[in-house]
């Protein structure tokens, strides 16, 4: 299947540019990292300018005026660069190949958006360590949670390695992007191979083409593997059997693969084998991985969406978003060095709107990674336009007062509150085998925006959606004010015609699409949501669950108090009457009302718009998008309809303003 090249796509730029005066490069092709550096640059010459850059030898003295120069500058950090015009030349300085790759991207991005040469001066670091994704597909080839069709690494139970793979590659380190995990944290099936000699050939060279381009490869592995693989009975990590097992094991895998960053594992939830079921915990488990992968420098990251899906709530008292807290907290400091804990934005399932995880904050002494979901699982499934960039700056700013300073979320995984470098963040990757990548056209803002963002937080979501708009459609000032206008109120519509006031689920509990107000998968004996005819929303007060005493003062007074919690998350910390007024002034259910006819209109402004950039668009793209918008628009009202009609029915409160309510 043929693809796109994303905002890798060039065009030509003015031709009274001053860009067009540069015309030759010094470098040293010698090393792989910075010959792909060199024909980037080349490639992006080429198909902006219509000239070609010509190589010249590093090893000349004397540069010719308008070239690009590389530069040993010890004053960057590891993945640092500074790009700056100098007497009519770009330097690009770096300590490091990836430093000259990721500032050859940079010179790229300015090229584009055709930002002045003269006086260019832009030095950068990369903010988090760990820049990550995580690929949910399967060896057969399906994509577990996959909206943009099917994978690009697996087919049949074999490894993929093509073009797309190279141009996949390319995509990412242009973006700061330096890890990826190719395969499914549920592993099944062949994916338990993936550690034996049946995929090594494969796995090397993926891994190359990856290190080509600044990125580590890495694994999901089934912890369970010496059983699985019928080489033991057993998988406790306190038998020294199994430890010898794994040691082994790692020095042929690694010994294999060079280039592999680590392992990340699900264990002791949805079903997942793990150190549970011999008595032990998850530092045991962790630990001895972490033990056998040490010697090679390599990482396990171990996953804290850990639950138990046949829990019964029919108590009305277990709460499965302390789950988490609960499993993890009394481990902290337990853990060897070589492990991160990989922690979800929230503590239920990727809602559209949820509380901050409490860990961030809770745990003080271990590595840890933010873990979010560009796969829109429930924001829309990549058939909704939905921007996730303005939700994961909010996380990203949320103070925990974990320290006296320096103690939000993003100084946590950033590794400054704790003097950590362990540490990132993580996304569930959107891509899949369809031509444009992710499906929906603009759902490719979150791919570029979450890398961006990874590499910089200062960016804002807007400056993040409008590069992305201009590197991938061009200058047109319509296209750029409509796009932007879309991604920017895209979360907040979604949200509106959505489940209210962060109550979450009302979701197809089989496809997490679509409204279904009393579905939650795991919830067979009552709705998740606790809606009776009086009032709605489950009690994590010190009065319910207690879950909102888990944060760190003042956060644990103000989600427990109905008077001081934000609106946005009343309904996840509260039961509240439907009568109830929010600091908004309108009561519970007529917010409800409102929200959901005012997310409709703003879908419908939205849609309107776009329509006008008929023929200010690519053909195919433009007629992509259209098709998502128009289901959107009908998706939305189904939303609307079936929400506010269940609400009616169960509260027998009419509308104020009059509206028919289905």
């Amino acid at each position: 299947m043929g693809f796109e090249q994303a905002w890798l796509s060039y065009r030509m730029i003015r031709e009274d540019s001053e860009w067009r005066g540069i015309g030759r490069i010094y470098a040293d092709e010698d090393d792989f990292i910075i010959g792909n550096a060199v024909r980037e640059l080349q490639k992006a010459w080429s198909e902006m300018t219509g000239a070609a850059l010509m190589l010249c030898p590093d090893s000349q003295k004397t540069h010719q005026a308008g070239s690009i120069i590389f530069r040993q500058d010890e004053g960057c950090g590891p993945e640092g660069y500074h790009v700056f015009e100098e007497d009519g030349n770009v330097v690009i300085a770096a300590s490091t190949d990836c430093g000259w790759l990721y500032g050859a991207f940079e010179l790229i991005h300015q090229m584009q958006m055709e930002n002045p040469l003269s006086g260019m001066d832009i030095r950068k670091e990369p903010v988090m360590p760990l820049r990550m994704l995580n690929h949910w597909d399967n060896m057969d080839g399906s994509i577990e949670r996959g909206y943009s069709g099917n994978s690009f690494f697996f087919e049949n139970d074999e490894i993929l390695i093509d073009e797309r793979t190279v141009t996949y590659a390319r995509l990412l380190a242009s973006v700061g992007i330096n890890g990826a995990v190719i395969n499914n944290v549920n592993v099944k099936d062949a994916a338990t191979w993936l550690i034996t000699d049946r995929y090594f050939d494969k796995l090397r060279r993926l891994s190359e083409i990856f290190a080509g381009y600044g990125i580590k490869l890495f694994l999901s592995l089934n912890y369970a593997a010496p059983v699985e693989l019928g080489q033991l009975d057993s998988a406790d990590p306190l038998s020294e059997e199994v430890r010898e097992w794994w040691k082994r094991r790692m020095q042929l895998v690694f010994g294999q693969i060079p280039n592999l960053g680590g392992f990340l594992i699900k264990a002791d939830s949805e079903g997942r084998p793990g150190p549970f079921t011999y008595g032990r915990t998850h530092a045991d488990g962790a630990n001895m991985l972490a033990e056998a992968v040490e010697p090679y420098g390599g990482l396990i990251i171990w996953r804290c969406f850990v639950y138990n899906c046949k829990q019964d709530w029919r108590d009305y008292v277990t709460d499965r978003a302390r789950s988490g807290y609960d499993n993890f907290i009394e481990l902290d400091g337990a853990f060897r060095d070589n492990v991160i804990l990989q922690i979800k934005n929230g503590p239920m399932d990727f809602q559209v709107r949820e509380p901050v995880h409490p860990l961030f904050g809770g745990l003080k002494a271990s590595n840890q990674i933010l873990e979010v979901q560009i796969a829109q699982e429930y924001t829309g499934q990549q058939r909704h336009v939905c921007y996730l960039i303005p939700m994961f700056k909010e996380v990203l700013a949320f103070r925990t007062y974990a320290a006296k300073t320096d103690d939000t979320v993003m100084d946590i995984v950033s590794g400054k509150t704790f003097n950590q470098t362990k540490c990132g963040m993580a996304a569930v990757a959107n891509t899949g085998n369809d031509e444009n990548w992710t499906g929906h056209d603009l759902a490719a803002a979150n791919l570029y925006g979450f890398g961006r963002l990874a590499f910089n937080p200062s960016a804002t979501a807007e400056e993040l959606a409008t590069e992305w708009i201009v590197r991938t459609f061009g200058k047109d000032q319509e296209v750029r004010e409509v796009l932007l206008f879309i991604l920017m109120n895209s979360w907040k519509a979604y949200e509106m015609y959505n489940a209210p006031l962060g109550i979450g689920w009302m979701v197809n509990p089989a496809y997490h699409y679509g409204p279904s107000v009393d579905g939650y998968e795991y919830d067979r004996w009552g709705t998740y949501h606790r809606a009776d005819h009086a009032g709605i929303g489950v009690d994590r007060s010190h009065h319910g669950t207690g879950y909102a005493g888990l944060y760190e003062e003042p956060n644990a007074s103000m989600y427990d108090s109905p008077e001081s919690c934000p609106d946005e998350l009343l309904l996840f910390f509260h039961h509240m009457p439907y009568v109830h007024k929010l600091h908004s002034g309108k009561t519970v259910i007529q917010h409800v009302y409102d929200t959901h006819f005012e997310g409709v209109e703003l879908v419908d402004e939205m849609v309107k718009r776009f329509e006008g950039l008929e023929g200010k668009l690519p053909d195919k793209a433009f007629g992509r998008m259209l098709e998502r918008f128009q289901h959107q628009k009908e998706h939305a009202r189904e939303w609307r309809d079936q929400i506010n009609t269940y609400f009616y029915r169960k509260s027998g409160i009419a509308d104020e303003k009059g509206r028919k309510i289905f």
